[in-house]
């Protein structure tokens, strides 16, 4: 039997950049840049999750909207489905936004609170020209069961209902005209801890039910080890790290990546005083004026002179492990 290799690329990035103007004075001068994403390669392939971490203002909710295209690049390109999508205007991405769905981080304020969940649910269907069998209302109410809610809720606001249900209903609006790839931007952050498994379950058993392909944003590891596939790390608006899931967790090559996984919370207190905390110093620098070289270096523990000379390249050390650092574990 002949060894499948990686299921095919549905999405491409290739080096893309954001960097949003810093302004001055009344004839609105640039005088400056936040780089907020800063050349990041990558792929997802069709049929699986990635999950992208870093702590905040790394520039992952950025990546997130570039790739869904809400923002627009600076730089590099993005390919859907062998596809340019990098410059594609309003109406060029109309067709394509059946696709690519989006699930927002705080389900408070991306709900509108003027319209019932029917018209929310409803509102990809009324947008797109879509007219499903059945009638809207049918479809919108067996969306509502997918995602763990009640169909008589059709009716109800969104003040009704709790975080976690408020959750459910934006995964029902996303998931409406059954996108390929869908970009969950911190989908549990906002939600009380006892309910993030709940809505990260159902996030896992709706891609077995509907062959969705995941890109989920998190600042917390524990949260995504169950769900991701592959994993990327990214600091500064640059990825440090990506490999599967299992290499990871149990032999993570880059520094960054070390220090993120000793504070991810450990249940067992006599496991706990085995680990080492690590502890990073300072401040994440200013995306305005990164540091020269590796971006990680003016908190690494291994920063040496070649560290600031040399921006090291994301290399493959083995198979699938992808590390940019001079001296990786």
């Amino acid at each position: 039997m002949t060894n499948p290799g990686p299921p095919e690329a549905l999405l491409t990035v290739e080096g893309l950049v954001k960097h949003f103007p810093i302004t001055k004075g009344v004839l609105r001068r640039q005088v400056g840049a936040v780089q907020a994403v800063d050349g990041l390669t990558f792929d997802v392939r069709t049929g699986e999750t990635l999950g992208v971490v870093g702590e905040s203002g790394c520039g992952k909710s950025t990546m997130g909207r570039l790739i869904t295209r809400l923002l627009e690049p600076t730089a590099g390109r993005i390919e859907f489905e062998g596809r340019d999508i990098t410059h594609l205007g309003v109406s060029g991405m109309r067709p394509m936004r059946r696709d690519v769905q989006m699930i927002f981080q705080d389900p408070y304020s991306s709900l509108n609170p003027r319209h019932t969940v029917g018209t929310i649910v409803g509102a990809p269907f009324r947008l797109q020209g879509i007219a499903p069998e059945g009638g809207v209302k049918k479809e919108v109410q067996g969306l509502l069961e997918l995602v763990g809610l009640s169909p008589e809720h059709y009716n109800r606001y969104p003040h009704e209902f709790s975080g976690g249900q408020r959750q459910r209903i934006g995964i029902a609006r996303a998931l409406a005209l059954k996108p390929k790839l869908v970009v969950a931007d911190e989908p549990v952050s906002a939600l009380d801890v006892s309910i993030q498994a709940q809505v990260v379950n159902l996030l896992d058993d709706l891609q077995d039910e509907l062959g969705l392909t995941y890109v989920i944003i998190a600042h917390d590891l524990s949260v995504i080890r169950h769900v991701s596939d592959r994993i990327a790390v990214m600091y500064l608006g640059k990825l440090v790290e990506l490999t599967d899931r299992t290499s990871l967790y149990t032999a993570p090559a880059h520094p960054y990546t070390k220090a993120l996984l000793s504070a991810v919370p450990v249940p067992d207190p006599r496991r706990r005083t085995q680990r080492k905390r690590i502890l990073l110093n300072g401040d994440v620098p200013s995306p305005i004026s990164p540091p020269s070289g590796c971006r990680f270096r003016t908190r690494c523990w291994k920063s040496a002179e070649v560290c600031s000379e040399q921006e090291p390249p994301l290399l493959e050390l083995r198979t699938g492990h992808q590390v940019a650092c001079h001296f990786p574990e």
